[in-house]
């Protein structure tokens, strides 16, 4: 097909871009622009080797970054923040060409890193700051809480937002202190490669944040064995080898997995902002966001009517290629995971569930297209009923009772995210708490809980260990040092005292510290 690339998007700046991925004997890999399948540029494979010299660069550039005052650190993404958003057409532009997503996803996308910057720039001060607290014996000791950072931390970012995990992921971890060595997928490497130049441009001091690409296998071992900590957004297979490899060096790490997300539709919800959520919840970034709608669970007494409703609002949605607005829904990221969501939905068809509409790639769009679908009759015999398809396929379901209803939604291996709707917004908080995931969103599918970066981000059950955002979301950079202070040696018997009443004066005191409330 005939498709324009972005003007800001030449050569000469893609060059520019993979030429600070390391590779010496690592060859290349033909990153395509996913639209049309031509190759936009050969990315640099690092070995390693690669890895490794990597990790040493950031660990000397680190030791610099670590010793200067956190205002000093802040101030760097003070600038990054209007670098970023100054750039966010560029941005959005490399988004789309080596994802697909269409150009809302895109923008919206950009968005993320800036506001995790706005959110950390505002607490770090607070979160790093020596406490001081008083000690076992009141008066004469004290102990103080320091945050230390952890030193140089391994992020694995995934394909379907590579520049908000791989450049927001990154941003608490460097306000602590850490250097940072980060793999981005190798389909999606250019806009973190991007992200890192922006905020070296802001201040960032050169090496301290290096890239490494390759395919998993091949480098992933070597990052996770020199990392002091990992942070991972991907699948559960994937996640657990990476859990275990992190124990096994004795390393924290924050996993961030799958889900199979349900979204369940209370009597009196309003069924006009039902469809368009459930539009986006399903359909947005193609299917392709940890945090989307897999399964809809209907009040049986209003099924029809959404059913209706719901096939006649995706034949609506506007599917193609397009650098602009056009477009509602753009292509998924590859020819291969096409294949994968076109398996589910046959697996599922040949095991009796319906296509209500789509169901079918669409190669007149692009080498990667899948048209919009919406499936009833899925059980969990099919992969589509238990296995998280990421992609743009949706399953319907009815239910009698709430109670049958959060049942079903629990009937699941996986908990990162749930959404519920309903009138009275009380009772739908109330079923809310009874969901088991990680997070949970009231009249609205995601963008609320994951857009609060006040708030821990993170999954339960087989959707991760750990959290992103709020306090959890820095902290967990650091390692804390109790310094602790005796002004005076009264901890012990005194030279001569019998330890009989050592021992009564020290449980006397015990009492008291109790009574008077001192710690």
């Amino acid at each position: 097909m005939t498709l324009q690339r972005p003007a800001s998007i030449t050569d000469a700046f893609l060059d520019q871009l993979v030429a600070r991925v390391p590779s010496t004997s690592g060859g290349t890999w033909k990153l395509t622009e996913v639209y049309t399948g031509d190759v936009l540029v050969e990315l640099p494979q690092s070995t390693p080797a690669d890895v490794e010299r990597a990790y040493a660069a950031a660990r000397a550039a680190q030791v610099d970054w670590a010793a200067r005052p956190l205002k000093e650190r802040l101030e760097v993404f003070k600038r990054a923040h209007t670098l970023f958003i100054d750039n966010a057409e560029r941005t959005t532009d490399l988004i789309q060409v080596e994802s697909g997503k269409n150009r809302r996803m895109a923008i919206e996308e950009t968005c993320d890193p800036v506001m995790v910057m706005s959110h950390y720039l505002k607490r770090a001060p607070k979160l790093l700051k020596p406490v001081k607290r008083g000690g076992p014996v009141p008066m004469v000791s004290t102990s103080t809480e320091i945050r230390q950072p952890k030193g140089v931390i391994g992020i694995i970012a995934p394909w379907n937002f590579p520049f908000a995990t791989g450049i927001s992921d990154s941003i608490s971890a460097l306000m602590a202190g850490n250097g940072i060595v980060l793999k981005p997928d190798n389909k999606t490497a250019l806009s973190p490669l991007y992200g890192v130049q922006m905020l070296e441009e802001a201040g960032l001091p050169k090496g301290l944040f290096q890239v490494v690409c390759g395919e998993g296998p091949d480098v992933g071992p070597t990052l996770i064995d020199n990392a002091n900590y990992v942070m991972f957004t991907g699948s559960t297979a994937t996640g657990r080898v990476i859990g275990e490899r992190a124990g096994r060096n004795l390393i924290g790490c924050c996993l961030e997995l799958g889900g199979k997300n349900p979204m369940i539709v209370l009597e009196d919800a309003n069924k006009d902002e039902v469809v368009q959520g459930l539009m986006f919840g399903a359909f947005g970034n193609t299917g392709q966001i940890c945090m989307h709608i897999e399964r809809v669970y209907l009040p049986a007494s209003q099924y029809d009517d959404y059913k209706r409703r719901l096939v006649a609002a995706t034949q609506a949605l506007r599917v193609g290629a397009s650098y602009d607005f056009s477009m509602d829904v753009g292509s998924l990221v590859s020819p291969d995971h096409k294949d994968r969501v076109q398996a589910h939905v046959e697996d599922a068809v040949a095991k009796g569930a319906r296509v209500l509409t789509g169901g079918q790639a669409r190669p007149d769009l692009g080498p990667a297209f899948f048209e919009p679908t919406i499936l009833e009759g899925v059980t969990k015999d099919m992969l589509a009923g238990v296995t998280e398809t990421f992609g743009p396929v949706v399953a319907l379901h009815r239910y009698s009772t709430v109670d049958e209803a959060v049942a079903l939604a629990n009937d699941t291996d996986y908990g990162l995210n749930a959404s519920v709707w309903g009138g009275d917004v009380e009772t739908a908080c109330q079923v809310g708490k009874r969901i088991e995931s990680g997070n949970v969103n009231v009249n609205d599918i995601l963008a609320t809980a994951f857009a609060s970066k006040g708030t821990p981000s993170g999954g339960v059950k087989q959707s991760g260990v750990g959290a992103r955002h709020g306090d959890q979301g820095l902290l967990k950079y650091t390692d804390v040092q109790n310094l602790a202070v005796l002004k005076k040696q009264v901890m012990g018997a005194r030279p001569g005292q019998d330890y009989d009443k050592y021992v009564t004066s020290m449980l006397s005191g015990l009492k008291m510290m109790r009574k008077t409330r001192i710690r």
